[in-house]
């Protein structure tokens, strides 16, 4: 396969690509053509296994893309998406996102992706976002600071709370305390409930 077929080929069909999708289009792909298309700028290695082209345009949801890809299944979650929505200040040092997987995480050249494991059962409350013809997995605000608060159980009183800096507002706006609730009862954790719990008292007194 030539590079403007490959390109053609791989630019329609994905962000990120792999070997093994080369493959499905041309089963007799040696991955020596891969070597020799990074030594030329061509394409750029995320992580093993896993490349970009060097010229795609990057920007936050590309990245979302990117984490869904390379360490699936997964969703972005924690900090990123709190910051994704305005809840806390947009000051996130890489892509933060959850997955049934075991805790991980990529340096690359891109930026850091860390990967924190959740419980299977957990894997819900993320939402199917619009990204460039494409779709990228994010939690939804709800999901997002109850996946925050469950792997940080020393977020627990005031202070703490108050270090997070949530923008009160944008909590208002984007929060569903129903929704939220709903979710936190599959959590089957009355630790975690009663620091929720906490946390909104202190949103309301703050």
């Amino acid at each position: 396969m030539k590079y403007i077929e490959f390109r053609e080929i791989m630019g329609r069909e994905f962000t990120v690509f792999s070997l093994a999708d080369i493959r499905q289009a041309d089963p007799a792909f040696h991955r020596r053509r891969l070597n020799e298309w990074r030594e030329k700028g061509y394409i750029r290695k995320v992580i093993k296994g896993y490349y970009i082209f060097s010229d795609l345009a990057r920007d936050e949801k590309i990245l979302f893309e990117i984490a869904n890809r390379i360490y699936a299944p997964s969703y972005v979650s924690f900090e990123m998406a709190l910051a994704y929505y305005h809840l806390i200040p947009e000051s996130v040092y890489g892509i933060t996102s959850a997955s049934t997987r075991k805790t991980m995480g990529f340096p690359t050249t891109l930026g850091e992706f860390t990967y924190r494991a959740i419980q299977p059962k957990l894997y819900f409350g993320f939402e199917y976002v619009p990204s460039h013809g494409r779709y990228c997995k994010i939690a939804s605000p709800e999901k997002a600071l109850l996946d925050y608060f469950y792997l940080n159980p020393e977020l627990d009183d005031a202070e703490k709370f108050a270090a997070l800096r949530v923008n009160r507002e944008e909590l208002a706006k984007a929060v569903d305390r129903r929704k939220m609730s709903s979710y936190l009862s599959a959590y089957a954790q009355k630790s975690l409930k009663k620091r929720v719990a906490a946390f909104w008292e202190y949103i309301k007194h703050a």
